[in-house]
């Protein structure tokens, strides 16, 4: 009959060495802590302010997007993330990029002639 849980050696190893392993993941979330970049984009009749971002691979952004005149979207079809920006309020969208390039973000909603420029370039480094 083998041992149960808390008399199982090779069970106690292998939780030492499972504590061990996320402690270890523990700290290196901790040591790269870094708060989330926050970016600030304007969204209006066609145009988002600003229309140029760089970021760093591996380090958190928080868009808070704001739109003047009518709902638009704003989107980063390459990272899939997307969201809503409605007029008078801020909608936060969080992205850590995980590769480099060069991608484009863009209007997913129209809103009028003129949608068809509403995009930019966003630039991981």
């Amino acid at each position: 009959m083998r041992p149960t849980l808390p008399h199982d050696p090779r069970r106690r190893r292998a939780l030492r060495q499972f504590t061990a392993l996320a402690a270890g993941a523990a700290l290196a979330c901790v040591a790269h802590g870094e708060d989330p970049q926050v970016i600030r984009v304007h969204a209006r009749k066609f145009t988002f302010t600003p229309d140029h971002i760089t970021l760093k691979r591996g380090v958190p952004v928080v868009f808070e997007l704001t739109g003047q005149d009518i709902l638009m979207g704003f989107s980063i079809p390459d990272f899939n993330v997307r969201a809503d920006v409605v007029p008078g309020q801020t909608a936060r969208l969080a992205l850590t990029p995980d590769r480099v390039g060069t991608f484009e973000f863009l209007c997913d909603i129209f809103c009028g002639t003129g949608h068809e420029t509403m995009n930019g370039t966003l630039v991981v480094t």
